[in-house]
């Protein structure tokens, strides 16, 4: 399964700029639908597109694998 890591570049944008970022603001910034990025926060395995990822590393400014990361699947839930 793969895991966004969004709210967690929000937080750290957040604490490095002493500010609260919205997700409106996010959405304003990289072009990414509002709602694109709700989904991406709240429903798990949410697939999105390369082009997304792309523009919300840009304005984090972090790499791929600050923003995604690969969950293994759990063995015990097939």
């Amino acid at each position: 399964m793969i895991r966004f890591k969004l709210a967690e570049q929000i937080e750290k944008k957040q604490f490095k700029e002493s500010r609260r970022i919205t997700i409106q603001e996010v959405a304003e910034a990289t072009g990414v639908n509002r709602m694109t990025l709700s989904k991406i926060l709240n429903h798990k395995g949410h697939s999105t597109g390369t082009d997304t990822l792309d523009r919300l590393c840009t304005y984090f400014g972090c790499r791929i694998e600050d923003l995604v990361e690969h969950l293994p699947a759990d063995p015990s839930n097939p």
